[in-house]
């Protein structure tokens, strides 16, 4: 996975990457074939981070991650076209499955063993998929 660190405003170019109690913000391709990750207020949002690291605008290829040293949390949102898989229950278990794998190699390959969470309010669309009968 090609990692592009984006430093924004900081003209020093330092390391941030594993610096304590600064929380980072991160896009990881749906493919993991390359991820942006910057300190959070540097990219402020997703959405941001992408258009000013790689000028690019197709958010909905990306699984999304604020984290730190002690966990990551996922902005949980399958988009409605993911993959291409029409039943919905399906889609957002193999959005999970394949989210959960390249969001772990992301985190590992910077050095972070961290859990990965989903915020109460991106539950939504976890909780349909644990209530389907897949």
């Amino acid at each position: 996975m090609e990692i592009i660190k984006y430093y924004g405003s900081d003209t020093e170019k330092k390391e941030f990457i594993n610096h304590d109690n600064e929380p980072l913000i991160a896009t990881i391709a749906h493919d993991g074939s390359h991820a942006v990750v910057s300190l959070l207020d540097e990219g402020c949002e997703h959405h941001l981070l992408l258009a000013k690291a790689l000028d690019r605008h197709d958010i909905d290829k990306y699984f999304k991650i604020i984290f730190d040293d002690e966990g990551a949390d996922w902005t949980f949102v399958c988009p409605p076209d993911y993959k291409g898989i029409t039943n919905k229950e399906k889609r957002i278990a193999q959005f999970y499955n394949n989210g959960i794998n390249v969001i772990t190699d992301f985190l590992h390959e910077i050095g972070y063993e961290v859990p990965i969470n989903i915020p109460k309010r991106y539950q939504r669309h976890f909780n349909y998929m644990t209530n389907a009968d897949l």
